[in-house]
């Protein structure tokens, strides 16, 4: 397919977190020709960016996970919306890519990614519309999900009324969950609707979002449902895809979809398809944690080394320390994610000095609080900390930060920027 837009854009000069950009057109992925580099100060803070060799380790880390149970990985995109890292996602080995909304899918087709799984239902006649046109592109292959009869009927009437067929994947749920069918009249009834609709609707696959639950076998015994329903249609002929998908897995359970999930594996008959999105940038927080609960639990991870690697930063400068255990951050809720955990602070740099170092946990450190602009750092007093030093933040939450910012920096190790990467939210 051809990417009809982003490709070649342009660096944009009023983004914040940039340097200077001279009147000339800079494409994104040639930001190495700006010459800017974070420690000398050529970027205007605060800034996103992401380090280029952990990005890499992440990217090669999940793929060489899903291989070894053999299944599919389609990460959840809503977490950068960016479509260059993407299409690094495609390139690197992934079967499609994830994403929740309409105007997503359209951002990530202009982008140059080809199959897209949308872990949501497609309502409302706009929405329908959009996606309608896309799927005049021979080459995009595009799934939704079906929870309830209505919504089987709507998408019927107008994808037949354009011309268009639309594959499905039935969304199971469980009570007091989100979106997904409650019991096994639910799902029957969504099965016999969309057998009403051969020439709009397909049935493709079963489909679940196992985040909801919290206990592991809680979360066990809904993805054997999911295996047991999916093998007994794919037995009965029912699925009009070949392979039939069975999709699962955010960012917490994946081990344990895959797993699960690998049971059901039919060759040529189902392919299992896995959609955590946090994954490519990690973090300290919450997905740090979910991580090291996978590595207790699951043999593989154990096995694999060292695991995912925090590849996002927010660097922003010291502005003022008005008292001695107190200093006032240029960094606030317009930059970062604070719905999971505050910032923390992992390096410091002293403009001039050698290289940025290491903030240690026992330093005392530590953000308590944020205004839109501002963040309030408790540091003990005589703490080596100056007004105009450079800070780096991990955050918690990568999918909450990457929307407050259009443009990301990339770096390599030595802090030059090699990209520039757009996000699309």
């Amino acid at each position: 397919m051809k990417v009809t837009n982003y490709q070649g854009a342009t660096i944009d000069p009023y983004s914040k977190g940039l340097g200077n950009v001279p009147g000339t057109s800079i494409q994104l992925t040639d930001a190495t020709r700006l010459e800017w580099n974070l420690l000398d100060e050529d970027v205007s803070l605060p800034a996103a960016v992401l380090y280029a060799d952990r990005i890499e380790h992440n990217l090669k880390w999940m793929q060489a996970f899903v291989a070894e149970y053999g299944v599919k990985l389609a990460p959840h995109g809503k977490t950068t919306m960016a479509p260059q890292l993407f299409r690094r996602q495609i390139e690197t080995g992934a079967w499609g890519i994830t994403l929740a909304t309409a105007h997503q899918v359209r951002a990530a087709y202009h982008g140059g990614v080809s199959r897209v799984l949308m872990a949501n239902q497609l309502v409302g006649k706009r929405n329908m519309l959009m996606i309608a046109e896309l799927l005049s592109d021979p080459d995009f292959e595009f799934f939704c999900l079906v929870d309830s009869v209505e919504g089987v009927d709507q998408l019927g009437k107008f994808f037949g009324s354009v011309k268009k067929q639309l594959q499905v994947l039935v969304e199971l749920g469980v009570p007091g969950g989100r979106t997904g069918v409650r019991d096994d009249a639910q799902t029957h009834a969504v099965l016999d609707a969309i057998a009403r609709y051969p020439d709009s609707l397909k049935l493709a696959g079963i489909e679940l979002y196992e985040g909801v639950l919290k206990e592991e076998q809680e979360v066990r015994d809904f993805l054997r449902s999911a295996v047991k329903l999916t093998l007994e249609l794919s037995d009965k002929g029912r699925f009009a895809r070949t392979p039939a998908v069975l999709s699962g897995a955010g960012s917490a359970w994946y081990d344990v979809v895959a797993e699960e999930f690998s049971k059901a594996s039919r060759k040529d008959r189902i392919e299992i398809v896995l959609r955590p999105g946090c994954y490519l940038t990690h973090d300290v927080g919450i997905y740090r944690k979910a991580q090291t609960d996978i590595f207790k639990r699951n043999p593989v991870a154990k096995r694999m080394g060292e695991g995912l690697l925090p590849a996002l930063h927010l660097w922003a400068y010291v502005q003022s320390i008005p008292e001695p255990d107190r200093a006032i951050i240029g960094l606030g809720k317009r930059d970062s994610a604070f719905d999971a955990g505050y910032p923390e602070p992992a390096k410091h740099y002293r403009p001039g000095t050698q290289a940025p170092r290491d903030v240690a946990a026992d330093e005392g450190w530590e953000i308590f609080g944020l205004m839109d602009q501002h963040a309030y750092l408790r540091i003990p007093a005589g703490a080596d900390l100056k007004v105009g030093d450079m800070i780096a933040f991990d955050i918690s939450h990568p999918c909450l930060t990457f929307d407050k910012w259009r443009q990301v920096l990339v770096v390599d190790p030595s802090y030059r920027v090699t990209e520039v990467i757009e996000t699309f939210f």
